[in-house]
């Protein structure tokens, strides 16, 4: 709430920049609002106003054998990269923050690159890599991609939770002979679990709405969900795509909203901590 002392200036720059932060909220949810309606309609065209509503795109997306393929596809490589996103951003999370050494900034910057490097060059340079050894159009290649894009959201999650991370925990653990992987396993990780999983949520929604990079390295069997979405937009426009982004959307929601209670429990957790 507005304080009782503030300037007639500071109340309306209060207002004004709720009212600012709304316009910006419905600009960005318009689109969403917009096309979701139209995922149910039972007409063949994106348009408004609907002749009538129908479940007949969502059944297109659940029988085609195009759409179910990308499906099954992107149900295969986005798990399987964010797996390896956090089993490799994780230790390298924890080795940065614990211990100090040269070239540690150089190394931050270097892990993080994939989050800021653009994806179009992303793409070029691992397909001019894999090329030659024959990882282009490869589930394997697609997969080392997708979790190299991942790791820079792990490491960025769980160097932010051991902020607050005592060490002297895992001192005491190895003072009571705990080698150095029970001591991850019992006292690091299920501390910095939120994070961790937090960062793997972020992987995962990155690797599973991954079109640029999948554009350069998959073949045809490797078609993605959302390479078979941009496909659909270039050759026949169909209102399957709204059903499908309407999916998508559902499924973005429910991740944020189990970010939002894994940063709500850290929070409680730090503070019972304290």
């Amino acid at each position: 709430m507005i304080p009782a002392y503030a300037t007639p200036l500071e109340r309306v720059w209060y207002y004004a920049f709720r009212v600012l932060c709304g316009l910006v909220l419905v600009f960005l949810m318009l689109p969403i609002l917009v096309i979701a309606p139209l995922s149910f309609n039972a007409d063949s065209f994106l348009l408004y106003p609907m002749s009538g509503f129908s479940l007949r795109w969502y059944e297109e997306f659940l029988t085609s054998a195009a759409w179910r393929q990308s499906f099954m596809n992107s149900l295969i490589v986005s798990p399987i990269a964010t797996l390896l996103a956090m089993a490799l951003g994780t230790p390298a999370a924890v080795g940065l923050a614990r211990i100090d050494f040269p070239g540690k900034a150089l190394l931050t910057a270097i892990l993080i690159s994939p989050m800021v490097v653009p994806v179009v060059i992303v793409g070029v340079a691992t397909y001019l890599v894999f090329a030659p050894i024959g990882l282009s159009g490869s589930y394997i290649g697609l997969i080392l991609v997708h979790a190299a894009l991942g790791v820079p959201f792990v490491v960025t999650t769980v160097t932010a939770t051991l902020q607050g991370f005592d060490f002297n925990l895992v001192r005491a653990a190895s003072s009571l002979g705990a080698n150095p992987l029970t001591t991850f396993f019992k006292v690091t990780l299920p501390i910095v679990a939120p994070g961790v999983i937090s960062g793997g949520l972020f992987a995962f929604g990155t690797s599973f709405d991954e079109v640029v990079v999948t554009l350069f390295l998959a073949g045809p069997e490797q078609s993605t969900l959302p390479r078979q979405m941009f496909a659909g937009i270039r050759e026949n426009i169909s209102p399957t795509i709204a059903a499908v982004a309407t999916i998508m959307t559902v499924l973005s929601t429910l991740m944020l909203i189990t970010l939002e209670g894994l940063r709500r429990r850290g929070e409680r957790m730090r503070g019972e901590g304290k």
